[in-house]
C-alpha cells in the first residue's frame, strides 16, 4: 500500500503541508557531477531536542531527537515540528517500526525544522521587551522608546505618542506613560500594552472597514486575541479575531492579516478559490506572508 505523509511547520499563520508525491521528473541532460552531500554529523551539530510531553526518543543522524508521539483517529501519519520540537501523530493500525523508518527518511527535514525552531527560539528570545525606561519596542515597524513622564500634561488616557523626526532616519518616537519614575516593570508594561491595544482596535477597525468592501463582504464584529499561535481568524459569524501584538509590525504585513481573515467570510477554507480571492486586492500576498513568518515578535510578553 502507498504510504502518505503530511509535513507541516508550525507557525502563526498557519501549516503548509509539504507534499511529498510529485510527478515524474522529465529525463534531465547529463551535467557535471555534483559533490557529495555532507553527511547529518558534519551539517547539524550533535545535540538533543527534547519536546516537553515527549514519550519516544530516536537518534537522527548524530542527533539525539525525544519526541511527542501520539495516535489518533486519521490516515496518515503527520511530523509537525514547532517551537516545543517534534509531534508526531499516526493512525492507531500504524506500527511503531513504520513510524520510526519514516523518521530516518526524513532526518534531513526534521533536524533543519529543529534547528530553525530554535534559531526561531532565539530570535524572539533578543526580540522580548525589558519594561523600563527607555526600553524601545516596535510601533507598525517604527522603533519607539518608552519615557516615563510623572509630570504629564497630555489630555490621552494613560500615554501619548511624540513620532520621530522626519528628517532623521535612525531616530526614534517616544512613547510618554503617565508613570512614576520608580514604577514597577509590570506597571509599564501594563501601561504600555494597554496603549498598544487601543492602537490596535482603532487601526484593526480602520483596516477591515477598508478592504470589505473590496472583497465584497461583511464583518460583523472585531475582537482582540492575545493567541500564542496565530495571527487571527475568522467565524462563520462575522467575527474577526486579530492578534493585538500585529501592531508591532509593519501596515503591510497587518493589511495582510487583515485580508487574509476577510477571505475567509467568502471560502472558509485555504483552497485555490479562497487564494483568488485574496490575490483580487492583494497580489503580493505571498511575499508578505512570507515576511510576517520571518518577523520577530515576541508571544510571551
Amino acid at each position: 500500500m502507498q504510504r502518505f505523509v503530511q509535513l507541516a511547520l508550525d507557525f502563526l499563520t498557519g501549516p503548509e503541508p509539504v507534499v511529498l508525491s510529485q510527478p515524474p521528473a522529465p529525463v534531465a541532460k547529463p551535467r557535471p557531477a555534483a559533490p557529495p552531500a555532507e553527511p547529518l554529523s558534519e551539517v547539524f551539530q550533535p545535540g538533543t531536542w527534547h519536546h516537553p510531553r515527549a514519550n519516544r526518543l530516536l537518534k537522527l543522524g548524530s542527533c539525539d531527537v525525544a519526541y511527542e508521539f501520539k495516535r489518533g483517529k486519521r490516515r496518515t501519519i503527520g511530523l509537525s515540528v514547532g517551537p516545543d520540537g517534534l509531534s508526531v501523530s499516526a493512525p492507531r493500525w500504524t506500527p511503531v517500526g513504520e513510524v520510526e523508518a519514516l523518521l530516518h527518511d526524513k532526518a534531513g527535514w526534521v533536524l533543519e525544522k529543529l534547528q530553525n525552531a530554535r534559531q526561531r527560539a532565539g530570535e524572539l528570545a533578543q526580540a522580548r521587551t525589558i519594561w523600563a525606561n527607555g526600553a524601545e519596542l516596535d510601533f507598525l515597524g517604527q522603533r519607539v522608546r518608552l519615557v516615563l513622564d510623572p509630570a504629564h500634561g497630555f489630555a490621552q488616557v494613560g500615554a501619548v505618542l511624540e513620532p520621530a523626526a522626519i528628517d532623521a532616519p535612525d531616530a526614534v518616537g517616544a512613547l510618554r506613560l503617565g508613570l512614576a519614575h520608580n514604577a514597577t516593570e509590570t506597571q509599564i508594561r501594563d501601561a504600555a500594552q494597554a496603549w498598544l491595544m487601543r492602537q490596535a482596535k482603532r487601526v484593526f477597525a480602520e483596516r477591515l472597514d477598508h478592504f470589505s468592501p473590496l472583497l465584497g463582504v461583511r464583518y460583523e464584529k472585531l475582537r482582540l486575541s492575545s493567541a500564542g499561535t496565530r495571527w487571527g481568524s475568522a467565524s462563520a459569524d462575522g467575527t474577526i479575531r486579530l492578534n493585538w501584538r500585529l501592531i508591532h509590525l509593519k501596515m503591510e504585513m497587518v493589511d495582510y492579516v487583515v485580508v487574509h481573515e476577510l477571505s475567509h467570510l467568502r471560502h472558509m477554507d485555504h483552497s485555490p478559490q479562497f487564494w483568488d480571492v485574496v490575490a483580487s486586492v492583494m497580489p503580493d500576498h505571498m511575499a508578505r506572508r512570507r515576511a510576517l513568518k520571518r518577523a520577530a515578535v515576541p508571544l510571551g510578553e
